[in-house]
């Protein structure tokens, strides 16, 4: 798998996103139910494995979870163990990875 070296935050337009929430939120009654519906669209979307970079060492994220208090997590392998970080504390490689659209 080749490394790739990420860059600086993509932009997305606040039409995108709010399309994405939309999506991601319909038919949610609570803020649990929000976060299932974003992490079913991020889990359906996002083309794992793919590399970047935390904390300066190159890990592969192999798939995302949900965990009990609601938190989404990127599942992290520097190598043979595998870390969960947020998936808003993750820093997305350039280019971005397949189910990523800006």
């Amino acid at each position: 798998m080749k490394e790739v070296k990420p860059k600086r935050a993509a932009k997305f337009t606040v039409k995108y996103l709010d399309k994405l929430i939309e999506e991601a939120t319909t038919d949610a009654y609570n803020e649990s139910e929000q976060v299932s519906g974003f992490f079913s669209l991020i889990e359906d979307n996002l083309d794992v494995p793919f590399t970047t970079r935390v904390l300066g060492q190159v890990v592969t994220v192999t798939g995302i979870d949900i965990t009990e208090n609601d938190q989404i997590v990127a599942i992290c392998r520097p190598g043979n163990t595998a870390q969960s970080i947020s998936v808003l504390d993750l820093p997305m490689p350039a280019p971005l990875p397949e189910g990523v659209n800006g």
